[in-house]
């Protein structure tokens, strides 16, 4: 009976471990809504940015044609109107501070750099969690979606030449190679000191070539700009040789004029670009729906033929084979919030 007895236990044993272990994966799965429930939520989700009519999108593309090529794809599937406040970094900041603070709740959506969003969670309220966002399950490693935000794509930075005037051996291979003599004077950049591209560079250079780099740099005499775009036009024209904080994508305009955005051997310093909805936003469903356009393959395709690199899978494979070399560029490193105040004062320090 003993034995028997012990049967009855082991065999009782196993059956609830079954029972449990059937138990665990019918409640893991019960997180997850069914493919349909997920539809007809995200249904609801389509009609209510409908009914809301619009979206408005506080941005830094600076006039980027891709950019507007996505808004209009939007405008057009979904009859939502989009209205662009489009500011460089330092102003999008201060205006987004502002507002939130005295609690005008003007804007819906932003798209500005992984930095700022930490700095915005880090020094007050301004952006919301994040419901889920369908097309975020597609990016392709190593970005992720946080509670708060979704990578829109990644701006990397290069050289961009004058080919006329660049030729050669003189066409540069690294980063050091702007330290050459034969460049003091001649080199155009972003502005190094307040928050931007430039600083970005300046941050990611220091780190990744050394402090000896920026001071050897600085004694070039970069001649500083903050028009961006302009400035590669610039380079065309012959005004400069190079150009040293050129986002690749202000140049995939350029086809025809001689110029040429060279990659750096080291690899190019990058600014990731995450898409948040602000706090109290009017247009909330059309904010989250207008990301999820953004990240949808046709979107992405946009970016990266515009010499962008793309975070969703399968997006970089349809870039044109003169976009390739740059949707699948190196890249080097972002700069760090928690380096920002020490970076801006140096670089004040060497440029005063």
């Amino acid at each position: 009976m003993r034995s028997i007895g012990k049967i009855r236990n082991r065999v009782e044993d196993e059956v609830f471990l079954k029972l449990k272990r059937i138990a665990l994966a019918v409640l893991a799965a019960g997180f997850a809504l069914p493919a349909s429930a997920q539809d007809a939520s995200w249904d609801s989700v389509v009609a209510a940015a409908k009914k809301e009519g619009k979206v408005v999108v506080y941005n830094m593309a600076l006039g980027a044609p891709y950019f507007t090529a996505v808004v209009k794809s939007f405008e057009k599937e979904y009859g939502i109107a989009v209205e662009s406040l489009d500011l460089r970094a330092s102003e999008l900041v201060e205006r987004i501070r502002t507002e939130q603070s005295a609690g005008r709740y003007l804007g819906d959506v932003e798209m500005v750099t992984t930095t700022m969003i930490e700095e915005q969670l880090k020094n007050g309220d301004f952006i919301q969690k994040l419901p889920p966002v369908p097309n975020a399950a597609n990016l392709r490693p190593p970005f992720k979606a946080t509670e708060h935000s979704v990578p829109a794509y990644v701006q990397p930075m290069g050289i961009l030449i004058n080919t006329r005037l660049v030729k050669g051996d003189d066409v540069p291979k690294s980063w050091n190679d702007l330290n050459s003599p034969k460049w003091k004077g001649k080199l155009l950049s972003d502005d190094m000191r307040p928050l931007g591209s430039g600083n970005t560079l300046f941050a990611v250079l220091q780190n990744n070539m050394g402090a000896e780099f920026n001071e050897k740099l600085a004694e070039q005499k970069p001649v500083f700009s903050r028009d961006m775009r302009n400035d590669a036009r610039r380079v065309a024209r012959g005004e400069y040789p190079i150009y040293i904080t050129q986002v690749f994508a202000f140049a995939s305009d350029l086809k025809g004029l001689p110029v040429k955005v060279i990659v750096p051997q080291e690899g190019a310093p990058y600014a990731q670009m995450d898409l948040a909805i602000l706090k109290n936003a009017s247009h909330a469903n059309a904010a989250r729906l207008f990301m999820q356009h953004f990240l949808n393959l046709d979107s992405q395709a946009l970016y990266a033929n515009a010499w962008m690199l793309p975070v969703v899978k399968g997006a970089a494979e349809r870039a044109d084979p003169d976009a390739q070399p740059y949707a699948n560029a190196r890249l080097m490193g972002m700069a760090k919030l928690s380096e920002r105040p020490d970076m801006m004062s140096l670089a004040k320090k060497l440029y005063p």
